[in-house]
């Protein structure tokens, strides 16, 4: 453990970057390494001050709040295990409130469940000097695409409001099992989400669930599979994959809702991971107000997957 026996308590301004963060998550990035149980403790126990006062948990910084981050301990890194590299999948689009990334399917968007150094982890230690990194929303660690990541914290809450509104437009790609019927048209299913005994997160459709709708178009249409293009007019967890699961035509590869047995015999056959990725982004920019319009083309193992099953038809 680090002797922090002369270590003084810090004092840190907040500035626009923090602007309406909690005080509970402004602290999990700033004292890395330390278990969320022993920020919570130091909260609790008023070790950590805002403007010379207790807060709780879920108090919102303002610009100007001074806080008094007190020493803590951190263990030492094990020796012998080296240290993760940052992996940052290609940036499509960057400014001075904002960048996209094109994240490759298999990343984790964020550390935790298992991985300890997930896509924004990466982001971070490869620009350290950046005064903020954090996510305007999430992608599932198998699905590939847009994710939009903001460095201003006025830039993240305005996103954040677009995202509730549903003034970001999202379009999605995915190739799902069997013969899609009946055209274009939208699922409306109520979805209700719970946590398994295991302690996994999980979505089901349950009358009295919040409302949610996810517009739905065929590309191509198969015996086997179909390519469906999908908009969420939602932002529910697992939306897409519960809705087309429960519409009879689950994401091949979903590990969550899918068909299992196909899964297991597509796995022989080479597939990976989940065939859906994130295609189109399209929002107003937070600060220009201008009209950003983004899209990923497929990746390399679904652009292959599609040409063999849709000839003519793979974007």
């Amino acid at each position: 453990m680090n002797d922090l026996s002369k270590a003084r308590a810090v004092l840190l301004d907040v500035g626009e970057e923090s602007d309406a963060q909690r005080i509970d998550n402004f602290l999990m990035r700033r004292m890395k390494g330390v278990p969320k149980s022993h920020v919570y403790r130091v909260l609790r126990s008023g070790e950590v001050r805002v403007n010379s006062g207790r807060v709780g948990p879920d108090y919102r910084l303002r610009i100007g709040d001074r806080i008094r981050v007190p020493p803590v301990r951190v263990a030492e890194p094990v020796r012998g295990v080296a240290k993760a590299r940052p992996n940052v999948p290609p940036i499509v689009h960057e400014d001075e409130a904002l960048l996209v990334i094109d994240k490759t399917a298999g990343l984790a968007v964020h550390g935790g469940s298992g991985v300890s150094f997930g896509l924004i982890e990466s982001l971070r230690a490869a620009r350290p000097e950046a005064r903020m990194l954090e996510l305007a929303h999430r992608l599932d660690r198998d699905t590939s695409g847009l994710l939009v990541v903001a460095k201003k914290r006025s830039a993240l809450v305005e996103l954040h409001r677009m995202l509730r509104e549903g003034e970001m437009k999202k379009s999605y790609v995915a190739i799902v099992k069997g013969r899609w019927r009946g055209g274009a048209r939208d699922l409306k299913e109520s979805l209700h989400k719970y946590v398994t005994e295991g302690g996994e997160r999980r979505v089901s459709v349950r009358e009295g669930g919040k409302q949610a709708r996810t517009r739905v178009k065929p590309l191509a249409v198969g015996e086997d599979c179909s390519l469906l293009q999908l908009r969420l007019l939602t932002g529910r967890t697992h939306q897409i994959r519960v809705h087309l699961a429960h519409a009879g035509h689950p994401i091949l590869g979903d590990d969550k809702y899918g068909d299992f047995e196909l899964n297991r015999l597509l796995a022989k056959q080479g597939l990976k991971r989940m065939l859906l990725h994130a295609r189109d982004l399209e929002f107003r920019h937070p600060v220009t107000h201008d009209t950003l319009s983004l899209a990923s083309p497929l990746p390399a193992d679904m652009a292959k997957f599609a040409l063999a099953h849709f000839p003519g038809r793979h974007g």
